[in-house]
């Protein structure tokens, strides 16, 4: 038993250097437009897991994913920006102190903004993960809206509605993968322990949880910290990505997205909201014909500015009515399973790939 587990460990963490050479690879051979959309793949990633972590573990069911990555990429634009860009780009009202001299570097600026967003997501969950059902739906909403209207209204602290512009770009894609893979590793870790446990007990049965000693306001506030730690790294690095951060960038179909992703991958599979990122990015980005002006079987058919969120509604609802379960429902990949696979498609028999070594 210990050499399969220690075996699996070199497995995963080979797989792990793979992905990072293969990352390191690309970013230096394809073209910028590949890159971007391989970058966008992974801060999505980060943002559906991190939505797994409240909704499909704990079973809290949050609107304040777009608010809160906001916080990130102000973070994120305001400290990387340097005190001369700063002083050209606020035109309604000059930048407050120490807004008008900060300039941190951008490692620190990315731990900086998970940090802040993790103490905002304790402001919010403090009084919002008291309440149940509907009730939290419509309080993290309504968190959400207060902060990007606050942002949109405070031109000395953040330019308000005009948003920072040229904000500079650091990372490539090696580094934002590797992040996926901390994030990744970190929430997978939480889930595994006796939080975890602790986590699943309360999406199941909050009574029977609380009944056996589970703390659930404790537990409750514990994966929203966590999740939106996070969440404002991904909001972080959206806004490098973007080079430009605006209160409008984060409305709640930034939050209607990342639903879309794990519902699309599964509510319950870490797995899963790698593979169904990377299914969204591509298609949305894919899916930008159907918004600009063809001609189909002879017939000139306009421009339709947002077509793509209404293919996008049409794919939810399919999936709503036909796959609940989404693409891996509650499954997560392992090797035992990837061995299980291919001696079934080889025709070796389950009983050889799954025995174990004497």
């Amino acid at each position: 038993m210990k050499w399969r587990i220690r075996g699996e460990t070199l497995l995963s963490a080979a797989a792990v250097l793979a992905v990072l050479l293969v990352t390191w690879y690309l970013d230096g051979h394809l073209g910028a437009y590949p890159v971007k959309i391989l970058k966008l793949w992974g801060i999505n990633t980060i943002l559906a897991a991190s939505f797994i972590l409240v909704y499909g573990y704990t079973g809290q069911f949050s609107l304040g994913h777009a608010g809160l990555a906001a916080v990130g990429a102000y973070v994120l634009s305001l400290c990387t920006l340097t005190p001369a860009q700063k002083e050209m780009m606020f035109i309604l009202e000059p930048p407050i102190w120490p807004i008008n001299v900060l300039h941190v570097p951008f490692i620190p600026t990315l731990l900086l903004a998970g940090v802040i967003t993790a103490v905002v997501g304790f402001c919010i969950g403090g009084p919002a993960l008291r309440l149940h059902g509907d009730y939290l739906l419509i309080a993290t909403f309504g968190f959400s809206e207060i902060i990007r209207l606050a942002f949109a209204n405070m031109p000395s602290v953040v330019n308000g509605a005009m948003g920072l512009k040229g904000v500079p770009t650091h990372s490539n894609l090696p580094m934002v993968w590797g992040i996926v893979v901390v994030t990744l590793f970190c929430i997978v870790r939480l889930v595994r322990s006796s939080y975890g446990r602790a986590l699943k007990a309360i999406r199941d049965d909050e009574i029977a949880a609380e009944a056996v000693g589970v703390r659930l306001f404790y537990h409750k506030v514990l994966a929203f910290v966590v999740s939106s730690f996070f969440v404002g790294v991904a909001g972080a690095l959206y806004a490098e990505f973007l080079m430009s951060v605006d209160p409008r960038a984060f409305t709640s179909v930034f939050t209607y997205g990342i639903i879309t992703m794990v519902v699309l991958g599964g509510a319950g599979s870490i797995t899963g909201s790698v593979l169904a990122a990377g299914i969204y990015t591509i298609m949305s980005e894919w899916l930008r014909m159907v918004e600009d002006p063809m001609v189909i079987f002879g017939i000139e058919k306009p421009g339709t500015p947002g077509a793509r969120l209404m293919v996008f509604s049409l794919m939810l609802l399919f999936l709503i009515l036909f796959y609940r379960r989404g693409l891996m429902g509650s499954s997560e990949f392992s090797w035992r399973g990837l061995r299980v696979g291919i001696a079934r498609l080889t025709g070796r028999g389950v009983s050889r790939a799954v025995e174990r070594p004497r």
